[in-house]
């Protein structure tokens, strides 16, 4: 009688201890940064960022592969509007890779704050 029991606890600790996998919460969580409002101050190119970031959580669909490419030709789409893109790396995790006017490239995550 030990042994299934033993087994039925061993088995709920390692289900228990597995990794959860929906990654776009822990992208999205703003928690411990800068609020974007007062990055978005601090120049026209951090502006920019803030609001292709922006565009681009706000066409979040699924975590499946084909929403993530649509989110992120949305958000590549966005940005060529406002002209804020030399360059865009083809990236398939998280993020959209940009090069801006002054040359710099940022990494630029999903903010879903709610503002457009």
């Amino acid at each position: 009688m030990t042994k299934p029991f033993s087994f039925a606890i061993l088995a709920l600790t390692l289900l228990a201890g597995c990794r959860h996998y929906d990654m776009h919460a822990r992208v999205t969580d703003q928690a411990g940064l800068i609020p974007a409002d007062q990055w978005a101050a601090y120049g026209q190119e951090q502006a920019q960022a803030i609001a292709i970031g922006r565009a681009f959580g706000a066409s979040f669909e699924s975590t499946a592969p084909e929403a993530r490419g649509r989110q992120m030709s949305a958000a590549v789409e966005f940005a060529a509007s406002v002209g804020a893109i030399v360059e865009v790396a083809d990236t398939l995790g998280y993020r959209l890779e940009v090069k801006l006017p002054s040359g710099w490239r940022r990494a630029i995550l999903p903010i879903d704050d709610g503002t457009q």
